[in-house]
């Protein structure tokens, strides 16, 4: 597997990408109300092609972490080809594949060459789960997704089989229309076999419904600590990558901040965002993060060249807008790196370290046995 090692001088220099966010369709199958891409689902904008993409993908450096993002993004054709591009030039030491399971006839067959492609990076494939049953249908209008959901979780699973590379989990987003239930969401997914991680993310952005981010945020806060509670139980569930552990305590470090980022209505941390961490969407346009819309460049301007868009003026003038606005989110994937890469973390990123059990053995359980 690709070593993260190499990014250790990122905790000081703050010079170049670590994290890749690529939103490679706007196009879904799903009508999620809650959705913060909703605006673009209904575009008609020509997305990058593959021969646009492996430029870019030429151009962005070794990355940590690439994710892929849409809209649903197993409805791109050419997905396998486009996460194969920039394996190949940016040799990404994880890679995030989040879907709805709405298609497993196109999720199972992309995720295996995927796979089978990126032999030395974690491959990451989370099914969406909202709720148990009819209640994920409703709380999406989408009939039948909760069964399309558990299919294509069933056949992720005998992947497995197949795919050390591969690390399977569950995201439940934390809606209003859900908060009351949680403890059985998270029965449910704790019931789950091979299920390594349950995310659950505050919805965010600006939903196409206007009510989802009503939220009670102490659930929010019970729903979390009923998470750390099970990750040193015997209900632990980790990833089995190379410094799982690591990954896992900044989770739990993660958590706790969202919650008072959001309770005290101020940023807790310093934001990396277009510095170590940059998002681009369907047609190229480069955003420091998912939420903020003001843009550094397209990269259909700077010759596919995404570091030029990246030390352009216009994105040093998005960096020093971050900077004095001082703005804040609740957005868990730049939680990563804003812990990650940032050293006055590192005292409570190593206490819940040391909480945590090994990987593969339950807390309480001896080693030699």
């Amino acid at each position: 597997m690709y070593s993260p090692l190499k990014f250790i001088p990122q905790i000081f220099l703050k010079n170049r990408l670590v994290q890749f966010t690529f939103f490679v369709t706007a196009r879904c199958n799903a009508r999620c109300p809650f959705c913060f891409y909703w605006r673009d689902r209904h575009s008609r904008r020509e997305e990058l092609d593959f021969d646009e993409i492996e430029k870019v993908a030429r151009s962005a450096g070794s990355l940590l972490w690439l994710l892929f993002s849409g809209g649903e993004i197993f409805l791109r054709r050419d997905l396998a080809a486009i996460v194969d591009a920039f394996y190949r030039n940016t040799h990404p030491v994880i890679i995030t594949l989040p879907t709805n399971g709405l298609a497993p006839d196109l999720v199972i067959p992309k995720t295996e060459e995927i796979l089978a492609r990126s032999p030395d990076s974690a491959v990451v494939v989370k099914v969406s789960l909202d709720g148990v049953g009819a209640e994920h249908d409703r709380i999406r209008n989408t009939p039948g997704s909760f069964d399309k959901a558990i299919e294509t979780w069933e056949e992720l699973r005998r992947l497995r089989r197949r795919h050390e590379n591969l690390q399977t989990g569950i995201n439940t987003v934390f809606l209003r229309q859900n908060q009351d239930a949680m403890d059985e969401i998270i029965d449910f997914v704790n019931g789950l076999p091979d299920c390594e991680t349950h995310t659950i993310s505050l919805v965010r952005g600006d939903p196409a419904d206007g009510k989802g981010k009503a939220i009670d945020l102490e659930k929010y806060l019970r729903a979390v600590k009923r998470l750390e509670t099970d990750l040193k139980g015997p209900r632990a569930k980790m990833y089995h990558f190379n410094l799982t552990r690591l990954k896992t305590a900044q989770d739990l470090v993660q958590r706790r901040l969202i919650y008072e980022t959001v309770r005290q209505g101020r940023r807790q941390l310093p934001c990396y965002a277009g510095r170590i961490a940059a998002v681009m969407n369907e047609v190229g346009e480069v955003f420091p993060c998912e939420i903020l819309d003001s843009s550094m460049g397209n990269v259909r301007q700077s010759g596919y060249d995404l570091m030029k868009v990246l030390r352009s003026r216009a994105a040093g003038s998005v960096r020093a807008k971050i900077d004095s606005s001082r703005c804040y989110c609740s957005h868990e994937c730049y939680y990563v790196t804003n812990i990650l890469f940032n050293p006055l973390t590192y005292g409570r990123l190593m206490r819940q370290f040391m909480s945590l059990p090994q990987p593969g053995r339950q807390p309480g359980t001896d080693p030699a046995a």
